[in-house]
This record gives structure tokens, sequence and C-alpha cells, in this order.
């Protein structure tokens, strides 16, 4: 860790398959206290597995996941998400049917600590997304792509995680969407110390957000350092950031 910084999650040899075929070749990675971590990599690359590994949606045949000192198993989603931990999976996994208010409030839905500290949250995740605001009682499904990607966000927002998890938040979206989003989660990070484990294809918005990155090919680390580092590297510049 960069600065003697203390890691909120280590992943040491991680691997994990998909039926016969291995898929992460023992990824070891961290994320600092209050830090921004990128894993960038082509398609196919490994990220989305890295992921759904980590929170414990696929299973892992080798390698540990600790979190804040404290081992993860194999969990149920609801206990991984009361250690504060939040997954916010690519292709946004907003609930259509649903009003935006009615997402935010299922988001809240593990939360112990009243109504009046939930309401507070809406708020405070509107003073963030004002869109949103003026959408609160609109169906999710009748919101723009941005919009239903704000919209994922805000409702893992909704947990109060140590740690945000973001899958490819910027696919599918136009360029100044993209732009907006990542200044408004750059804002959370700053004003909250919010943790965030990114995982994106937009390897120069991400380099902008990140403290520190890894860059995978086929299931293995190639590259760690600052985002700077990486950024800086000839082979990630030509392939990843198109200079």
């Amino acid at each position: 860790m960069s600065g003697g910084a203390a890691a909120l999650l280590e992943v040491r040899g991680l691997q994990a398959r998909y039926g016969a075929t291995q898929v992460l070749h023992g990824l070891d990675f961290a994320v600092e206290a209050g830090g921004v971590t990128a894993i960038l990599g082509a398609n196919g690359a490994g990220k989305t597995t890295t992921l759904r590994a980590v929170c414990g949606m696929l299973r892992r045949t080798r390698g540990e996941v600790v979190f804040d000192g404290r081992r993860i198993e194999a969990m149920a989603t609801e206990s991984i998400v009361r250690l504060g931990l939040a997954h916010v999976p690519d292709g946004r996994g907003t609930f259509v049917n649903l009003s935006v208010e009615e997402n935010l409030r299922l988001g809240a839905y593990t939360r112990k600590d009243g109504k009046a500290r939930v309401a507070q949250d809406y708020e405070r995740i509107f003073s963030y997304f004002p869109r949103l605001k003026e959408r609160r009682r609109q169906q999710a499904g009748t919101l723009s792509g941005g919009e239903q990607q704000m919209l994922a966000v805000s409702r893992a927002l909704m947990l109060r995680p140590r740690l945000l998890l973001l899958d490819e938040p910027s696919f599918g979206l136009a360029p100044l969407i993209v732009q907006e989003l990542f200044d408004i989660l750059a804002d959370i990070n700053r004003r909250e110390g919010m943790g965030m484990l990114l995982v994106e294809q937009n390897a120069a918005l991400a380099l902008k957000l990140a403290r520190r990155a890894y860059l995978l090919e086929t299931g293995r680390v190639v590259m760690a350092g600052t985002a700077e580092q990486v950024g800086s590297d000839e082979a990630v510049r030509r392939a990843y950031l198109g200079y």
C-alpha cells in the first residue's frame, strides 16, 4: 500500500472459475481505507469476474478476501452488505417497474438506524444527484440510461457502505454523462471518505479518479502501481489511453 495507508480490502491469491474454465489466476490487490482503486483491462480480462468473486457472487476456488481485517468466506449477499460492501453491477440492475424513491428505499432495506436517518439519506443522495430528486416519483424504467446508472449508484449509497464496488459505470453512456457521473463519484469519495473498487474500460477516467490501479490480462495482474505510474507506462498509453 502506498504511503503506509491501512488496507480496507486485501485480496490474496484469488482464483475463480466458471465451470471447468479457470478465469482468475492468483490475483493480489488492495484498496486502502478511503481510497479508490481501479482494475483495468480489455473485454475478457476478468474484471467483472473479480468483483463477483470479491463480493461472493462467484465461488472462489483458492485465495482469500479480507475486509477490514476480517476474512470473507462464502456469505449471503445480505451478510456482505452488513459488513459494509455495496456492489453496483454492470447493466445497472434497477427495478424498472418501481419508482426512483422505491428503488432507494430498497437500498436501505438492511439498515436498522431508523426512518429519520433513512429520510436524511434521501436528501444527502439528492444533493449529489439533483436530477433524481426531480424524478423521485417517476418509474425507473422510464429514466434515461445515465439516470438509471445514477440511480444504481444511489441505491448502493443508501446502504451507507464503507466500500463501493463499481462495475463498468461508464458503459453505454454518452461522454458528457460519464464525466458528470465520475465527477460525482470523486465528490463522494472526497466528502465521505468512501472507499471504491472500480472496474472500468475507460482507463483515462478511471486513472483520474483512482489512487492505485491494476491492469489485468486473461485473469492475471500484469501491472500494478499508483494511477500515475500505470497511466504513464508507454504500453498502457498506447493500448488504453490512445496516445
